[in-house]
């Protein structure tokens, strides 16, 4: 395949697709050409829009899905890390991975523990660019041992990281790994985790990287709400209002549709089983 051989990358809702994110947002802050297919999510039923949409393309029907030219023949790669391994592979140029053999060592280290790990932060705290909850985040903290865990530990790759790095990134420039924390850094945005000032700062500049604020600018023109998405806020329909009416309420107790009855559709699993 020649470089300037456009790819075409599959995503799903940019509010709440953080698999897709990832990516996008390498692609985009490397500027390496690409086609976005945007596949809204639905109910991910086998005869549903999504999975059709998909059918032929993913064989697994989840996104992300790039597909591109290989050897001659068009092909694709359907995860994340992957897709990030095949961009390195063919753009050494860009560094997505560190130069030196240490720190490559590292950052491959980190980023597989998010692929594989991180489940309580993910069922707790799942992605929603334009929501605003703060008073979540110290509320879970406070109740849910597992996601204070998950939390301590990002925030000590990231002090770990920048320590040995200097910055302003995880690896000094902006790479694999930084795409793959860039959807937590959000996370605990939306959510007002409370971060030390290290992981602040970092989480600060992630969000405002070229390809992430992109990404963010797109989820936040979307204005697409999905209530299967969306374990912590509801649709307040006002009397005398039709559906199409609808506004956006914010729940802040625990009952309706607060933490206790969003255990199961929170979940990564039960949530979405069709990001990856």
């Amino acid at each position: 395949m020649t470089k300037a051989a456009q790819m075409k990358l599959y995503i799903g809702n940019k509010n709440y697709s953080s698999w897709s994110m990832r990516p996008w947002t390498l692609m985009r802050h490397l500027q390496i050409p690409f086609n976005e297919v945007m596949v809204r999510f639905d109910s991910f039923a086998p005869e549903s829009k999504f999975k059709r949409t998909l059918a032929g393309t993913s064989p697994t029907g989840k996104v992300p899905v790039l597909q591109t030219e290989i050897d001659g023949r068009m092909q694709v790669i359907w995860d994340t890390l992957a897709i990030a391994e095949f961009l390195a592979e063919l753009h050494p140029d860009r560094r997505l991975w560190p130069a030196q053999r240490a720190a490559r060592a590292r950052a491959r280290s980190i980023v597989a523990e998010m692929h594989a790990g991180f489940t309580a932060l993910r069922a707790h705290f799942p992605m929603n660019i334009e929501a605003q909850l703060p008073e979540l985040g110290p509320r879970i903290l406070h109740e849910k041992s597992d996601v204070r865990d998950d939390v301590a530990r990002v925030e000590e790759i990231w002090a770990d990281c920048l320590a040995i790095s200097g910055g302003p990134f995880l690896f000094g420039t902006f790479g694999i790994a930084d795409a793959f924390y860039a959807p937590v850094a959000s996370r605990f945005r939306t959510y007002g985790v409370p971060l030390g000032s290290s992981a602040e700062g970092y989480a600060t500049r992630v969000l405002q990287a070229r390809g992430v604020a992109e990404w963010i600018a797109g989820a936040l023109a979307e204005n697409d709400f999905l209530e299967f998405e969306e374990p912590y806020r509801r649709r307040a329909i006002p009397s005398g209002t039709s559906r199409s009416q609808d506004t956006i309420a914010q729940s802040g107790s625990s009952q309706a549709m607060g933490i206790d009855n969003a255990k199961t559709a929170g979940t990564a699993q039960g949530r979405n089983p069709s990001r990856r």
